[in-house]
């Protein structure tokens, strides 16, 4: 805080709330001061922040409470400017606290706090290596239950159920499974349509093992694909090879990004690919760093991304391949295991 010119922080990000503090709900703020530190929240969560916070002083002080507790405290420390987390706090919220805590200066603290969690620790990266081996797991089990006549519901609440019995905490998100036509949309919804001979299945999720998430698509197909179909999965194919051929400590989110779009482009596929090529992974699925046409951070070792590049034809369907890499100090270490070759079942 010091090299910034503040005083104090307020974090309201859940997954900043956890690493920071280790406290696994969301319905909390944490005051962190020079030397002290607090974790403010209510009834409800009092104890469990007793537990998981040993090292903060615990608040009851919920809701319209809270302002004025940050200020008493700030004012008895002489903290004059304090840190809150812009990308978090809505208009209102924003609006309370400021008339609250007049004439104390609230400093946007825009996404440095999030930043502090781009380089993983070692426990960090084992833990989403677990989270990782989980979905390969799972990847397997649901290739046994792809078949004609299965809905694509189906296959998602088979794949979530073998997650969560096998360990994961949760979701990173809602699954993706996306069949036929259905494949152009990169962010479909698993939806009653019933699976078909010579369509592609596109399967995106992830787990959560302490906290931390992992993300990995796979597409197969059923029977025979068309041959348009399988001409886009070895584009896309090649396009994650020579993505992941360049990544390594130094290079910008850009430049690998780069790599994967020419190839598609030069296929004539460019306008079909309109998404980043991937994103940071940690306590939440979508971080920094970014592979795309913005993503001008250098990578460095420890950082944990997706290579994903997808081609999407409307009214034909799509194709997406996802891997879920670690930033070594030589290169990269693939987190995924799964088989990339086109699985027809």
């Amino acid at each position: 805080m010091k090299e910034h010119e503040v005083d104090a922080a307020i974090i309201s990000q859940k997954e900043n709330l956890r690493y920071f503090s280790g406290f696994t709900a969301s319905e909390a703020v944490l005051l962190i001061l020079k030397n002290e530190s607090y974790i403010i929240t209510d009834f409800r969560y009092i104890e469990q922040a007793q537990i998981q916070c040993p090292g903060f002083k615990v608040i009851d002080a919920p809701g319209t409470r809270t302002a004025p507790f940050v200020k008493e405290k700030c004012v008895s420390l002489d903290a004059s400017r304090v840190w809150f987390e812009d990308n978090v706090m809505n208009f209102r919220e924003y609006s309370s606290f400021r008339e609250a805590l007049d004439p104390i200066e609230l400093v946007p603290a825009k996404d440095i706090t999030s930043n502090l969690r781009i380089v993983k620790t070692a426990d960090e990266v084992n833990n989403i290596r677990k989270a990782a081996k989980l979905a390969d797991q799972g990847f397997l089990h649901i290739l046994n239950h792809i078949r004609p006549g299965v809905s694509e519901k189906e296959i998602a609440l088979e794949l979530e159920f073998f997650l969560r019995k096998n360990g994961s905490e949760g979701l990173a998100f809602p699954i993706i499974a996306a069949a036929g036509k259905n494949g152009s949309l990169p962010h479909a919804e698993p939806s009653d349509k019933k699976l078909e001979l010579g369509e592609f299945l596109t399967l995106d999720f992830g787990c959560v093992v302490n906290g931390y998430c992992s993300d990995m698509t796979r597409t197969v197909a059923l029977g025979r694909p068309d041959p348009k179909l399988a001409e886009i999965y070895e584009i896309t194919l090649e396009a994650q090879l020579k993505a992941l051929d360049v990544i390594r400590p130094g290079i910008t989110g850009i430049e690998v990004d780069k790599q994967a779009r020419d190839h598609i482009a030069s296929k004539g596929y460019g306008n079909n690919f309109g998404h980043g090529l991937g994103h940071g992974v940690g306590l939440n699925v979508h971080e920094a760093p970014s592979l795309s046409v913005r993503g001008d951070k250098l990578l460095e070792p420890g950082m944990v991304v997706t290579v994903e590049p997808g081609i999407y034809i409307p009214g034909t369907g799509g194709v997406r391949i996802e891997d879920l890499v670690v930033i070594t100090e030589d290169g990269y270490e693939n987190l995924t295991s799964s088989r990339k070759d086109l699985i027809q079942l």
